[in-house]
C-alpha cells in the first residue's frame, strides 16, 4: 500500500510584496556549457529560499554525494513502486540508471511558498509542463553561437576532444527544443543573463493564481457596504 502524500505546510509570506503566495517551478534547460548551472546558483545566492529540486536515482552515490542533499539514493523497486503508485512528476532513465521528481517533496515546497529549481534535460522540462502546468515556468538558455559554446566547453579543461564533440552533437538536439520553453535567454552576457532571470522569477511570483493571499483580501473589499 502506497503511503499518503504528506500535508504540505501553510503558505508563507514570499518577496511578492508581502502577500502569501504560492511558490513556483523554476525549469531551466541548456546546451552543456551554456551557462545554467551558473545562473542557477546566482538565484540561489539572490534569493537563498529558494531551493533546488532534489531528485531520486537508482545509480549508487558518488564519493562525497550525500543522501537527501545531492539525490534521494533508491532501488530499482522502491522507483517502480513510485512511478506506479503517480509519486513522480517526471522520470527518465539515462545510461541504464533511472532518475525521478518526487512530487510530495516539490508540492510541499510550493505550498509553503518556496520556488523549486530544476535543473534537468528538455525531456523532463516537457514532462513537467505537463503535469505541473500551473505550477511550472521553464526556462531556456541559450549559448550566443555555436562557436562560443565550444570555447567555453574547451575553457571548462574537463573533457577531450571527442566528449567535446559529443557535447557539441547533443547541444545541437536540445537546442532544437528551445521554442517549447515560456522563456528564452540569450546568454551573452553572464550578468546581464541573471537580471534577466530575475525578472523572470519576479513577474512570475506577481502571477494572480500564485497569489493566495489575495482572496481574503478581495473578499473583504467586496463585502464592504455602500457608503
Amino acid at each position: 500500500m502506497t503511503a499518503p502524500l504528506p500535508t504540505p505546510p501553510a503558505p508563507t509570506p514570499g518577496p511578492a510584496g508581502g502577500i502569501p503566495r504560492r511558490g513556483l517551478m523554476l525549469v531551466l534547460v541548456a546546451p552543456s556549457g551554456a551557462g545554467k548551472t551558473s545562473i542557477a546558483r546566482a538565484l540561489r545566492t539572490w534569493d537563498p529560499t529558494m531551493v533546488f529540486s532534489v531528485s531520486v536515482t537508482t545509480r549508487s552515490a558518488r564519493p562525497g554525494e550525500v543522501d537527501g542533499v545531492d539525490y534521494h539514493f533508491i532501488d530499482e523497486t522502491a522507483f517502480d513502486r513510485m512511478v506506479t503508485a503517480g509519486a513522480l512528476l517526471e522520470h527518465a532513465t539515462v545510461f541504464g540508471r533511472k532518475y525521478g521528481t518526487p512530487r510530495a517533496e516539490v508540492e510541499a515546497h510550493l505550498a509553503a511558498g518556496r520556488d523549486v529549481l530544476f535543473d534537468i534535460d528538455w525531456q523532463g522540462a516537457k514532462q513537467l509542463q505537463k503535469s505541473a502546468p500551473r505550477d511550472c515556468v521553464s526556462l531556456f538558455i541559450l549559448p550566443p553561437s555555436r562557436h562560443a559554446l565550444e570555447l567555453r566547453l574547451r575553457k571548462r579543461g574537463q573533457d577531450d576532444a571527442a566528449e567535446i564533440a559529443n557535447r557539441m552533437r547533443l547541444a545541437a538536439e536540445e537546442t532544437a527544443h528551445w521554442n517549447a520553453f515560456d522563456y528564452v535567454i540569450l546568454n551573452k552576457d553572464f550578468a546581464h543573463s541573471v537580471r534577466m532571470a530575475q525578472s523572470i522569477v519576479e513577474a512570475e511570483r506577481l502571477r494572480v493564481h500564485r497569489r493566495t493571499g489575495l482572496v481574503p483580501i478581495a473578499n473583504a473589499l467586496q463585502s464592504v457596504g455602500e457608503p
